[in-house]
């Protein structure tokens, strides 16, 4: 059992004098709270580890409908990059030419390690395409190790090196493009391949969290999002305004006219 804190001198209320600590009554009454505050964090513990026994068993149940579903997903062309694009945050980093590159996704995958509490991993399965021959490239985040303990919270991660085509390194080619030619984006985001191959920056831990968190368990939300039709309420209020001039205008010149008739009588 941990040692009862001593209590700080307050001022007394009223006459200035200060406590000088608990009697007897108190101290006693401390020690219990203590030792009740001991069990406590005891059955926490007991509760985490439980809890992290529970998340293991359902993880390995519901590996073989994530590979089922992988499965059916490749018999639905572009499902990843569109669920990509529909994404109101992972489509904040994406560039129009990182699109087309997504194209060739063909399977995306979380797998968190075994013990969950150190990390995980995320697997991006390509086709054959004509900007890297990596047939898979992997990002992986490692919460409790030393490079994570030196970022605070952030975990350290490591990625695949890209084996980039020649001229087909899209790293390269979004630093000389004008901004003009990309979409636009949150400032604070960089580019999806920025994200995925930048290992020191801890805002990726962002990305990452979203993918692992919200897209991955259930993309199906994303894919399907309905076009949202903008209603051209700005256009009808132009026309009515501009129905409105041609009325003033017709207004005014009938105006003249009988100023012109009254002059030539």
């Amino acid at each position: 059992m941990s040692s009862v804190p001593k209590r700080q001198k307050l001022d007394a209320v009223g006459d200035g004098n200060t406590s000088a600590g608990p009697n007897e009554e108190e101290s006693e009454a401390l020690e219990q709270i203590d030792a009740c505050q001991n069990e406590i964090d005891a059955l926490n513990e007991k509760a985490s580890e439980e809890i992290l026994k529970v998340e293991q068993k359902y993880n390995k149940l519901r590996k073989p409908c994530y590979e089922k579903r992988s499965e059916l997903v490749k018999r639905i062309p572009n499902f990843w990059v569109t669920s990509f694009i529909n994404h109101p945050q992972v489509s904040g980093i994406l560039d129009e030419e990182e699109e087309e590159c997504l194209h060739a996704l063909n399977k995306l995958e979380v797998e968190e390690f075994e013990d969950i509490k150190s990390g995980y991993r995320i697997n991006f399965h390509f086709d054959e395409n004509p900007y890297f021959e990596n047939k898979i490239l992997t990002k992986e985040f490692h919460l409790n190790s030393a490079a994570a303990s030196e970022n605070g919270d952030w975990p350290a991660s490591t990625s695949t090196p890209i084996q980039w085509k020649e001229g087909k390194n899209l790293l390269k080619q979004l630093l000389t493009k004008p901004y003009g030619n990309k979409k636009k984006r949150n400032s604070d985001y960089k580019t999806f391949f920025d994200w995925f191959s930048d290992n020191a920056d801890p805002v990726n831990d962002e990305i990452a969290e979203l993918i692992k968190d919200d897209l991955w368990p259930n993309p199906l939300q994303y894919y399907l999002v309905p076009d949202i039709e903008v209603e051209p309420e700005e256009e009808d209020e132009n026309d009515d305004n501009e129905e409105e001039t041609f009325e003033d205008d017709d207004g005014e010149d009938e105006g003249d006219e009988d100023l012109d008739d009254e002059d030539d009588k």
